[in-house]
C-alpha cells in the first residue's frame, strides 16, 4: 500500500532463524531471516534482553519494507522488524493476534 504519501510498507514475516550478532557493537542485536511469502530477507534487529533466540523462529512479526538495505557489520539488513519499548525500553516485538498469512499488508 505505497499508493499515498508515505512509501514504506508493512508486511507480516515469520521468523525462520534468529541467531546471535556477536560481530555488532551492540549485544542486543540480533541476525534474524524472515520469510516475508515470495522471499526471505534478512534483518538486524535490536530485541534487547526480551527474547531467547530458541524462542523466535516460527513467530510472526510486522516489518517495514521499501526502506532499502543496509549492512551491518557484514550482515545485510533489508527490512526493519517493528517492536514498541517496554517498562525497560527493550523492544517488544509487533506480531497479529492470530496467524495470518505470510506478506499480507498492513492497512
Amino acid at each position: 500500500m505505497s499508493d499515498g504519501p508515505f512509501d514504506t510498507t508493512f508486511r507480516v514475516g515469520e521468523i525462520v532463524d534468529a541467531e546471535a550478532f556477536p560481530e555488532a557493537r551492540t549485544e542486543a542485536l540480533v541476525k534474524l531471516r524472515i520469510d516475508l511469502g515470495e522471499e526471505t530477507v534478512g534483518s538486524a534487529a535490536q530485541l534487547g534482553f526480551n527474547y531467547d533466540l530458541e524462542e523466535l523462529p516460527g513467530r510472526q512479526v510486522l516489518c517495514a519494507t521499501d526502506l532499502g538495505t543496509v549492512t551491518v557489520a557484514g550482515f545485510t539488513s533489508e527490512v526493519l522488524t517493528v517492536g514498541v519499548p517496554d517498562e525497560a525500553d527493550d523492544p517488544v516485538l509487533v506480531s497479529p493476534d492470530s496467524a495470518v498469512p505470510l506478506g499480507g499488508e498492513l492497512y
